[in-house]
């Protein structure tokens, strides 16, 4: 009789979820399709980019402006190479651990990937200096006006952690990605629900331009800038 009830519940935990994730994944596909429209007539002044590596996508931004000087803050003292020449700087927010402890698929621990999607792990800011993006499938180019960028500084500032001055907190690490990048102690967490995809998502809403109702993934974003 133990070993009915035993069997019924792990039958029941496996068909919840099964469920759950047919309901997950019927969400994303539906809602990364409807459009967040574009807000209409404004003004021309600031490129940006979005950029994604099959994965995971960044938003890239001018090192400095009239609106913003990310070079303030986003140092370049922080990478490896201290060039100052790049013009541009990409922005992503994501999972510390993946960040700082995946340098790829392969190497991805499950402890890291469950910690993730349960949102058991703190999260970082990743930032790359670089020139002018080819545009291409992987890279969009979008036109905003001052105050729309203006917005999307507020939201980007917004997702830093800072300690008690003030200031944004540079990750010391050996795991960075090339010579020209550093990473960000950041606020929130990574979830199944709020991705670095939804990060992006979520910026471009916040500056007016199109975007999904709600994705976790990089493709529901470019699906609308195809």
């Amino acid at each position: 009789m133990i070993f009915k009830k035993i069997a019924r519940a792990i039958a029941w935990i496996i068909l919840s979820f099964v469920l759950f994730i047919s309901v997950y994944l019927l969400a994303v596909f539906v809602l990364s399709m409807i459009p967040v429209a574009k807000e209409p007539g404004t003004s021309n002044n600031v490129a940006i980019y979005i950029l994604t590596n099959g994965d995971h996508t960044d938003v890239i931004v001018p090192v400095k402006n009239a609106v913003k000087d990310w070079s303030t803050e986003v140092r370049y003292q922080n990478t490896i190479s201290r060039d100052t020449i790049a013009k541009y700087v990409a922005l992503g927010w994501g999972d510390k651990g993946f960040y700082l402890n995946t340098p790829t698929w392969a190497q991805l621990k499950f402890s890291v990937a469950f910690r993730a999607a349960f949102a058991l792990s703190t999260s970082a800011i990743h930032t790359t200096f670089c020139n002018v993006p080819q545009i291409g499938t992987d890279c969009k180019k979008i036109i905003i006006s001052n105050n729309q960028y203006a917005r999307l500084v507020a939201y980007v500032d917004s997702s830093f952690k800072r300690d008690a001055q003030g200031n944004i907190i540079n990750i010391k690490t050996n795991a960075n990605y090339d010579s020209h990048d550093a990473f960000y102690e950041a606020k929130g967490s990574y979830n199944l629900f709020y991705t670095c995809n939804t990060w992006a998502n979520n910026a471009l809403k916040a500056c007016g331009q199109k975007a999904c109702l709600w994705t976790p993934y990089d493709r529901g974003i470019f699906y609308h800038y195809r």
